[in-house]
């Protein structure tokens, strides 16, 4: 939630794609993420026939704009296709939004916490997460946690392709149906796994 099209600096794509990095748009307090996924569309002019790629939050609303408009493909990366796919502590903290009460700062300051949710990372990537986070306002990251919680997402649209890890604590895998798991993946896979989703995603692309 924190994160920025950075998190796809080790992905590679084809050079003959027409590749559009997609940033966060601002959002509106009312927003879910199926209303959110209405603007990206219209913010970015996403089409028929395009191919969307998502990571984590990414993911769930690469979903939505694919249940909006016929994709060719939709890619997902450390995420989840539906509520059923979705942990256990979801439940729990729609009951009990904690979220709610995160003073700004505190988001900013838990930089902290990122190695022992998200997994092991270097350095470069460590210093990297922390500057997303900076960048992120604290109001999209809270929002987002409360657009997240209340998705209630049934319908799995044509065309998805699903790629998670095995030692993902965020969204662990095991309710997760219909995906290709990395060996040792955490929920930041996208960095030292990078090499597995590459030689995965790319005779996925070429398909």
């Amino acid at each position: 939630m924190g994160a920025d099209t950075r998190i796809f600096n080790n992905i590679e794509l084809p050079e003959n794609y027409d590749i559009v990095p997609v940033d966060w748009i601002p959002q509106h307090e009312t927003d879910t993420l199926e209303t959110y996924a209405q603007n990206l569309i219209y913010h970015y002019d996403i089409g028929p026939n395009s191919i969307v790629i998502g990571n984590s939050l990414g993911g769930m609303l690469a979903i939505e704009i694919a249940k909006k408009i016929n994709l060719k493909k939709t890619i997902l990366i450390s995420s989840i296709k539906t509520v059923n796919e979705a942990p256990g502590y979801f439940k729990t903290f729609r009951t009990i939004p904690v979220y709610k009460i995160i003073p700004g700062w505190l988001i900013h300051s838990s930089g902290i916490l990122i190695k022992p949710i998200f997994g092991k990372m270097s350095d470069t990537e460590l210093w990297l997460f922390k500057d997303m986070l900076q960048k992120t306002p604290p109001a999209f990251i809270k929002w987002a946690m409360g657009a997240v919680l209340k998705w209630d997402n049934r319908v799995i649209p044509p065309n998805v392709y699903h790629i998670h890890g095995d030692n993902d604590s965020v969204l662990p895998h095991k309710k997760i149906k219909d995906v290709t798991i990395v060996n040792g993946g955490t929920h930041i896979m996208i960095f030292d796994k990078a090499k597995q989703i590459n030689k995965w995603l790319k005779p996925l692309l070429k398909k």
